[in-house]
């Protein structure tokens, strides 16, 4: 998806920034833009621009300048290139993570940033989606449509991670060994070369086992530290806890969702806490050591840090994820709703230009019910027609819109 916002962008920018969790693609995906690539992750390339930082202006055009992080001077060499009147499409940065203490992705109107996400399911194929997000948020969605995929579908799609070079291999296992290798790559390498060394691995693991836990809640950093660390007395300090938080913002594997505040005051005591997601909900799963066959039978299932099923969490890790991809094509920006007493939430807010919101449940269900619902109805009443549409992503097989409003959709078949 993020091709197409390259393409209406990209070519009228000096500079572009792709960011994102490393193994998306932002590589490849700039490699097919430009003429000249330096990759400042290889020692020549790197060596050879900091000889000649020159070669910004002589080589030819566009330039990829690769991991750029791996010599941050060269962020403002870009920019200073920018300020001296470079033309237009000339460079994109690609980086998978931000120096520590480094002002990152802030071109002051220079460098424009995009953040790539692992792949949707729409970008995975699973489906043909019949329903657009940015109908929805126009007012003028058409619900309809029928698809095959089941709950067992969507639970592969958790378990076989949305990074395209690990969700291509051809078993299960091998999908494993990958997402342990990337795991291992990121508590032995990234974090140190981040500036943040590593003296436990086996209690940052733990940590991010917790975090993993606590997908799709709000629950506090104490409660993830309380459960990476059963039963032991001398716990990591919270100071400990935020290097990782930080460390791994940095390496941009946390998406939180940040909560939603409304721009006039008709909603009132909301809670400010965002909701915890992994960068990938296949990561997560393999974080807590659950397969296909677990998730789907529940065998030896842990509990989810707020309390619901790990399942649900992670099918609306999958959802937010696709959501955040689809918003991104419209300006559109996704938060969560919740009272401060916890009494009202709903899962997700998808605000467009203009205020225009569309509000969304995700539901580990095939039909919902009216308590599915009741949320978004009283929802509805709070905003009148500031909140365009509103629905429910569903495992079912159908979708249609309900008597009240609602629209009932299947993960699978909502689409940009």
């Amino acid at each position: 998806m993020i091709d197409d916002i390259l393409d209406e962008l990209q070519p009228h920018l000096a500079a572009t920034s792709i960011y994102g969790p490393k193994g998306v693609g932002k590589t490849a995906t700039a490699r097919q833009r430009v003429a000249s690539v330096l990759e400042l992750d290889q020692t020549d390339d790197r060596q050879r621009l900091q000889a000649d930082p020159s070669l910004l202006s002589t080589l030819p055009g566009p330039i990829l300048v690769d991991e750029w992080q791996r010599w941050p001077e060269s962020w403002d060499r870009v920019r200073r290139a920018v300020d001296a009147g470079a033309g237009r499409g000339r460079f994109i940065l690609t980086g998978s993570s931000a120096p520590r203490g480094a002002t990152v992705h802030s071109g002051a109107g220079r460098i424009v940033g995009l953040r790539m996400r692992p792949l949707s399911l729409v970008e995975r194929g699973v489906a043909q989606p019949t329903v657009s997000l940015g109908d929805m948020l126009s007012g003028r969605a058409e619900v309809g449509g029928e698809t095959d995929v089941v709950l067992q579908d969507y639970i592969e799609e958790i378990t076989s991670s949305g990074f395209p070079g690990i969700r291509h291999e051809p078993t299960p296992r091998l999908r494993r060994a990958q997402l342990d290798a990337y795991i291992d790559y990121i508590v032995t390498r990234e974090f140190p070369e981040q500036g943040y060394p590593v003296r436990r691995p086996e209690a940052l693991r733990a940590w991010l086992s917790a975090y993993a836990a606590a997908s799709s809640t709000t629950a506090k950093y104490v409660e993830i530290l309380d459960a990476a660390t059963p039963n032991v007395g001398d716990k990591p300090s919270k100071k400990s806890t935020m290097t990782y938080r930080d460390a791994l913002s940095g390496l941009w594997l946390l998406d939180p969702t940040p909560a939603w505040a409304p721009t006039s005051n008709q909603l009132l005591r909301l809670s400010q806490a965002s909701k915890h997601q992994l960068a990938d909900p296949g990561m997560a799963a393999r974080l807590l050591n659950l397969d296909a066959d677990s998730l789907l039978r529940g065998h030896a299932m842990p509990k989810s840090l707020g309390g619901g099923s790990i399942l649900g969490g992670l099918f609306e890790s999958l959802v937010t994820l696709d959501v955040n991809v689809y918003a991104a094509m419209h300006e559109a920006r996704v938060r969560h709703f919740r009272e401060q007493n916890g009494r009202r939430e709903v899962d997700l807010i998808v605000e467009g230009i203009g205020g225009r919101i569309v509000a969304l449940e995700v539901k580990l269900t095939a039909t919902p019910e009216d308590a599915d619902v009741r949320h978004l109805l009283w929802l509805r009443e709070q905003l009148g027609g500031d909140l365009v549409d509103m629905a429910v992503i569903t495992t079912g097989r159908h979708a249609y819109r309900r008597q009240d409003g609602v629209a009932v959709i299947p993960a699978a078949l909502l689409g940009p």
